[in-house]
């Protein structure tokens, strides 16, 4: 195993990456990388630069980068929905926003009982069509992620999007900084990771994972499933066996689905978040810091990502 690359904690991290594959940095030039998303029929990924205002495309077929938005509102978390649609959570936008097939762009969420949200950081759609993300305040800390502002809110809290109505209801309110977030490949848990260390030594660098009730609309526990050794945890997406690939200060931690640490896919800069791609999703794209990087698995991402 190429110890520059990869670090095997488990015997059951050996399988999951090869020795040959090398670590690719693909782009730099960026201040703070984040919120990668995959769009399979095009072959081509869309990220957010926060402090630059700006989301970048990097097309697979030709490694070209261009930029994709600007101002982007800020953007920071993004996905794919079931329909193939772009979902962001805008820092100075502090809303929810969607950009449809023909290019315009919907307003998802922008308020929760009439106040404004904070800073909308991480998003995820599903399979039923709800949209859950989280609310942290670091687009209204300062104005270098977006614009210094108080909380209306006064709370940083989890919330779903109702499919139907378009409800707003808030689902988790127990966490100091809720970030990324991530359900299991069943759907009946919920990851979110909680950044409450960087406004306090004592606060939370963990993810807790929550039970989702069979309506799919209210969840229960929120045990933490693991903490993390270095830095902080913020974006992560899952594999098809269910486990989680993470961000951290060192680059990407992998846990079984038991909360086992078993390996980790080392970076040279502080990671932000990832996303499986390539027309395999055999293919992790890393946002760390300044790059947007790959690395080629020796497993697959879910396909619900």
């Amino acid at each position: 195993m190429t110890a520059a690359d990869y670090e095997v904690l488990d015997p059951r991290f050996a399988r999951l990456v090869n020795a040959n594959e090398r670590v690719e940095t693909l782009f730099t030039g960026c201040r703070w990388a984040e919120g990668p998303a995959w769009f399979a029929a095009g072959r081509y990924l869309v990220w957010s630069d926060i402090p630059n205002n700006r989301m970048l495309r990097y097309d697979e077929t030709d490694g070209s980068v261009s930029v994709f938005r600007q101002p982007s509102g800020n953007s920071n978390g993004n996905t794919v929905d079931r329909q193939g649609r772009l979902v962001t959570c805008e820092h100075s936008g502090r809303r929810v926003s969607r950009t449809e097939h023909d290019g315009s762009v919907t307003t998802i969420a922008d308020k929760w009982r009439g106040k404004r949200l904070n800073s909308p950081n991480d998003v995820v759609v599903r399979s039923d069509g709800s949209i859950w993300f989280t609310d942290p305040a670091y687009g209204i800390d300062s104005d270098y992620e977006g614009d210094h502002a108080e909380s209306e809110i006064g709370a940083c809290n989890v919330y779903r999007v109702d499919p139907g109505t378009g409800e707003i209801d808030a689902v988790i309110t127990d966490m100091v900084r809720p970030n990324g977030l991530a359900f299991s490949l069943d759907e009946s848990l919920l990851y979110v990771a909680d950044t409450g260390r960087t406004h306090g030594a004592k606060n939370p660098a963990h993810i807790r994972v929550f039970n989702v009730g069979k309506a799919g609309k209210k969840i229960s526990g929120g045990k933490v499933f693991a903490d993390c050794t270095a830095g902080l945890f913020d974006g992560f997406r899952l594999d098809e066996a269910g486990r989680i690939w993470t961000s951290a200060a060192d680059g990407i931690h992998c846990y079984d689905p038991d909360g086992t640490l078993i390996g980790k896919v080392k970076v040279p800069e502080v990671v932000a978040n990832c996303v499986f791609g390539g027309p395999k999703r055999n293919r992790l794209y890393i946002c760390g810091t300044t790059s947007l990087y790959v690395v080629w698995l020796m497993v697959n991402g879910a396909k619900t990502y």
